[in-house]
Parts: structure tokens; sequence; C-alpha cells
């Protein structure tokens, strides 16, 4: 499921700066390469076990990754359930209160980054 409303497609940030904050928010740079990374939030519902991910594209649009200094545009924003064994599943739905606390941790971020 895409986030369409999360206010953070477009905003830019240095690696290193969006690094610090979206690990505050409980992101991980799981992915990445010269010139993309992806930021993965893991939030599991307790009542069936499921375990969904948030997930931040990220593309450098000043520099490579190698470099703390270059800059990050956020491409999406998107949240999916985790198959088995290594798949992700965008078309089911997502409970509620997975959503509430995703847009929280998207508002955290959102307010270190703007």
């Amino acid at each position: 499921m895409i986030i369409e409303n999360s206010g953070l497609n477009g905003l830019q940030s240095e690696l290193a700066h969006l690094d610090n904050e979206a690990e505050k928010a409980g992101f991980v740079r799981w992915q990445w390469e010269y010139y993309r990374a992806t930021y993965d939030l893991k939030l599991v519902d307790r009542a069936s076990g499921n375990e969904y991910f948030l997930r931040l594209n990220t593309r450098a649009v000043e520099g490579k990754l190698e470099s703390p200094h270059a800059v990050l545009v956020i491409e999406a924003v998107y949240i999916g359930r985790a198959t088995f064994p290594h798949g992700m599943e965008y078309e089911s739905p997502v409970p509620q209160h997975i959503l509430d606390t995703a847009e929280q941790r998207l508002a955290q971020l959102k307010k270190a980054l703007l």
C-alpha cells in the first residue's frame, strides 16, 4: 500500500542526517547501493503475528552513498506485509493500529527533517 499523504515525498536530506533521524524514528537502512537506499521500520501485529514493514525509498540527487554528505530525496513511502521466506505483499489490508503507528513514525521523521 502506497502512503500518499506522508508529507515526506520529495523531501531532501544529507545521508548522515537522514540516517540519524530515521534511526531515532525506528527505521533501519537495510538496502543500499551507490545511488539508492531503502529505509525499513518493522511493525508486528501481536494479534495475528503478521509482520509489516513501513518502507521509504530514496535516491541520491547529489553525490553517492559512499559520502555522508550525499543528498537523498525521498521518492516513495509504502507499507507491506512480510511473507515467507523473504517476500513482501503490498495488496493485503493493513490493520488500523499498524497504520496508526506507521503514521506516527512518519510524522516524527517528517518533523525532524523539516
